[in-house]
């Protein structure tokens, strides 16, 4: 916001006073900040054990910090081994003095109970830890007290942490077969002053690998949870220890994406905590707000500029919203807007959008109708994310809006770089209570990196499902996470995908009848499974996630009504999967009729085609196609049939069947049909042919295309204009577009065909005209979609509050620096030859601080210029002399410019002084 008794200050000095300023706020970040952390490391397997030494002996290791507390705490510990059905072998107690620094309890366990070992198996070692303030010296507990200080801690006071240990060979269960993924060339280790000094430049493959078993998905891995010297991140390695001041680290966004892709990560996302943008840990009373929002803006142009260079890698810049004491923090991954609630001493909003502290229910809101995507970080399972008082309270926004939720992470300010770093923190308990609220939320797994570490603190990751041939971009990644499509682990060369009934993780059906689980693990790096469970859950229900087998698949009939399920997996080494859930909405159905399905193929080289026949008392819900036992595609349309590349065959026999699904659940099987496969050398270099076609002129019009090949079309592009507007994979070939994204007037249609050889061919134009069925030209003339469609300088599309909008939240504030300042907002527009005339129309209202009433020293001019950029003519002048306490509707003719592509341009000049403010709203560009 621009407040014009106080102009703003130059950047530079801004910068300055930012710094300046840091240390006096720490109160409030103490207070905001608080939370008892506890960690437990219990290694999975023991340690070759020497000579007098016991064979599964090992060293439990228990963590406690309580960064900023403001007095010493006693932490009461109760530490527990249990076996498999949950009963009590072993216990152990203590109470640790805590202040100011973090302290360390090692216990060294001889493995055995009562003197005597124990059988082969797995086992679970839980730790239950409170703090309360010190009263006096630590008194050493009886077994007892323990126990009654732990019972009568409150629910937002204990600290919870269970994993599993194996003793001896626990007996490996059965898994389906799943091929694991080619494993990557991992990046040369960086020691510590390479890290320092981010100088590494030789970069890791990714992981990015096809998926097995013939899903249509690649899987690609990264870190989707660190900071950098945008907020209290980028520390240097060889000096950090753990939150770094507000921006004053050396390691920027760039930095941090150059470091993960030099460490064979796919994805990196650098998640700046929102309140830290006035370069504060409280709230800086001298913050410039307009500094704060253009360092937001710098951040995604940063990810952008690294995208467009490393196009195999994907750089995510967002904000980490919240506090932890009474809060919550949480991802949001694709804002374009800097929200908040802090203002400076002038009552100006230090971020681009108010969002009250706190408010999460009016977030989640905020985000659904963004279309932003969230992420629940380090949750725990009470006392944050409330609503109407309920922790993690449910609400049907938050529920779109909130895609996943972090269940595990590595220590915030470890300075591993070799991926051993043995703090880890496991949130799967509140991501259940999340599930069980209602949210549909997929695991994540992250490492939250403070220091210049980013991803290789430990080698977990969070595998993101991106369909296969769909480039790692942007717009794909938040699709895969909108879908849900992702999992958690934490071992970077393994993987779990959870399907049922021919459905993939994270989507939602329809079931009945039975409902067959399958948990499919691979790993690329040589493990297996020690155990295997598949939960079940009831969304809506506010209870707990029960275990539903303790095997890789299963096969239930759900009761009436919503369920979801999850399977988690642990490695032979101790490290962790999960999958995302999968919903199901369990129905009455009585159908028990399975489908009846053929199959046929055709072509021996090139692209095959694969061809079912299905049919179904009530009706076929989708065909799967196997190839020598594998899936290869799937189809829920009729014609059911896929292509495929024969290049991924061998040369000879092959046997291919299918599955077809109906609602209920029921499956059919083909017959096995066998056909071979004959790739000759040099292969398919023949071009489809293709023509297009147009219908429509006015609404939602169709651009369709005949094509044909020689092996087969893979795919066909329809372009209008020479701009690719959208392409369809199967015949018949079409599209349907909306109308009004185009200009009234004349318009030429192309089609482009490819084959899976790569060959294409782009049909002749086809002409086509469109009415003026919408005689307003101006798309989101009220701002009130944002930035959306306009281009206009940092911070010039804005609901700030320091100035109202003529109508809604949204308006463009042009300048108001009190400084030397240029801002622009521009709009492209092609007005119809054939229009009787066009009428830009816009309310304008000025403010200024200066004085004169003569000068004319801060200028608004309303201009018309080419579509590169060049003035072809000024309509109109305002400046600070045209200052009113109102809005003021203005009108230009622009009949001038018929038949012609023009920007409606907008150019705000200001002096170096005094500050004038130039709002606009309501733009519109009318046809009569």
């Amino acid at each position: 916001m621009r407040h014009l008794t106080t102009p703003k200050l130059p950047l530079c000095l801004a910068i300055l006073l930012a710094f300046s300023t840091t240390q006096a706020f720490g109160s409030a970040l103490e207070e905001d900040h608080r939370e008892f952390e506890a960690t437990l490391h219990a290694p999975y397997k023991a340690a070759a054990a020497g000579q007098g030494e016991q064979k599964e002996a090992r060293t439990f290791t228990l963590e406690f910090d309580y960064p900023m507390v403001e007095q010493a705490q006693d932490v009461t510990w109760r530490l527990e081994l249990l076996n498999s059905s949950g009963q009590v072998l072993q216990r152990w107690h203590g109470a640790e003095r805590l202040f100011k620094r973090a302290l360390s309890v090692k216990l060294d366990w001889n493995g055995k109970v009562d003197g005597a070992g124990l059988p082969d198996g797995l086992y679970q070692v839980r730790l239950r830890a409170v703090s309360n303030d010190a009263h006096g010296k630590s008194a050493k507990l009886t077994d007892e007290q323990t126990d009654q200080i732990i019972a009568a801690a409150g629910a937002d006071d204990l600290v919870e942490q269970s994993w599993e240990i194996a003793l001896g060979q626990p007996a490996a269960p059965l898994m389906p077969h799943f091929q694991a993924l080619p494993s990557s060339t991992p990046a040369p280790a960086a020691d510590s002053a390479q890290a320092a000094g981010l100088d590494n430049k030789s970069v890791a493959a990714t992981l990015a690998a096809p998926a097995p078993a013939g899903l249509p998905y690649t899987v690609y891995f990264g870190n989707l949870h660190s900071q950098t010297n945008h907020s209290d991140g980028g520390g240097n390695l060889a000096s950090c220890t753990g939150a770094q001041a507000p921006q004053s680290a050396a390691f920027g966004p760039t930095d941090a994406y150059n470091y993960a892709l030099n460490r064979g990560l796919d994805i990196l996302m650098t998640s700046e905590h929102n309140h830290m943008y006035d370069g504060s840990d409280g709230t800086n009373a001298n913050a410039d707000p307009a500094v704060a929002k253009a360092r937001y803006q710098s951040g995604l142009k940063a990810a952008g500029d690294f995208n467009a260079a490393h196009p195999n890698f994907l750089a995510v810049y967002g904000m980490e919203w919240g506090v932890i004491n009474n809060g919550g923090h949480m991802n949001i991954f694709n804002s374009s807007e800097l929200l908040g609630w802090e203002s400076n001493s002038s009552g100006q909003l230090i971020a681009d959008t108010l969002t009250a502290k706190g408010d999460y229910a009016g977030l989640y809101t905020l985000m659904r109708q963004r279309g932003w995507l969230g992420q629940f970080n380090h949750p725990a399972t009470s006392g944050q994310f409330q609503v109407n008082g309920v922790a993690l309270g449910y609400t049907a926004d938050g529920d779109q809006a909130m895609a996943m939720c972090e269940v595990l992470n590595t220590s915030a300010f470890s300075v591993n770089t070799s991926e051993s770093e043995t703090g880890r923190s496991s949130y799967e308990g509140a991501c259940n209570k999340a599930l069980e609220a209602g949210f549909h939320v997929a695991f994540s797994s992250d490492q939250d990196n403070h220091c210049a570490n980013w991803g290789a603190s430990y080698t977990n990751r969070t595998g993101v499902l991106i369909p296969t041939g769909t480039p790692l971009s942007r717009d794909s990644f938040l699709e895969a996470i909108g879908a849900r499509r992702v999992f958690a682990t934490m071992d970077k060369t393994s993987q779990l995908v959870l399907t049922a009934n021919g459905h993939v993780m994270g989507q939602r059906f329809t079931n009945s009848g039975a409902l067959n689980l399958v948990a499919n693990f691979a790993s690329a790096g040589g493990k297996t499974a020690s155990s295997v469970i598949l939960y079940e859950g009831v969304p809506g229900r506010n209870g707990s996630v029960s275990q539903l087998a303790s095997t890789a698949s299963a096969t239930v009939t759900p009761a009436l009504g919503e369920h979801f399920y999850y399977a988690k997996v642990t490695q032979n080494d101790g490290n962790i999967l999960w999958s995302a859930p999968i919903w199901v909405t369990q129905s009455n159905s009585s159908d028990s009729s399975a489908p009846t399905v053929s199959v046929t193929e055709t072509g021996t080289s090139g692209t095959i085609t694969l061809n079912a026949k299905a049919s179904d008392n009530v009706g076929v819900t989708a065909v799967e196609f196997y190839i020598d036992g594998q899936l290869k595609s799937s189809s829920n349309v009729t014609p059911y049939s896929v292509s495929v590349n024969s290049t991924s065959l061998a040369n000879g026999s092959h046997s291919l069947t299918a599955r077809a699904f109906d609602a209920a659940g029921n499956v059919g099987n083909s017959a096995p049909l066998s056909f071979t496969i004959n790739n000759t050398a040099g292969g398919d270099t023949t071009p489809p042919t293709v023509t297009a076609k147009e219908s429509g002129t006015s609404g939602v019009i169709t651009l369709s295309a005949s094509a044909s090949d020689n092996v087969g079309v893979s795919k066909v592009e329809f372009y209008v204009d020479n701009v690719l507007k959208g392409s369809s994979g199967a015949a018949p070939y079409a599209i349907t577009l909306d109308s009004t994204t185009l200009s009234a007037g004349s318009h030429a249609l192309t089609a482009r065909a490819y084959d899976a050889a790569n060959n294409s061919a782009l049909s002749a134009p086809v002409g086509f005209t469109l009415g003026a069925a919408s005689q307003q030209l101006i798309v989101n003339g009220g701002f009130e979609s944002g930035n959306t469609v306009w281009s206009a300088s940092s911070g010039v599309i804005t609901s700030d509050a320091g100035q109202a909008a003529h109508a809604g939240s949204y308006k463009a504030w042009l300048n108001g620096y009190g400084a030397a300042h240029t801002d622009t907002l521009y709009q492209q527009v092609t007005i119809p030859a054939s229009a009787a005339g066009a009428t830009l129309a816009y309310w304008l209202k000025v403010v200024t601080e200066e004085t004169t009433t003569t000068q004319a020293y801060d200028t608004l001019k309303v201009q018309v210029r080419n579509s590169g950029g060049s003035v072809l003519a000024t309509l109109a002048t305002y400046s600070n002399l045209n200052a009113g306490a109102a809005y003021v509707q203005k009108s230009l003719d622009l009949s001038a410019y018929k038949g012609q592509t023009v920007r409606v341009y907008f150019e705000g000049v200001e002096g170096s002084t005094k500050a004038t403010s130039f709002l606009i709203d309501d733009v519109s560009l009318n046809l009569p």
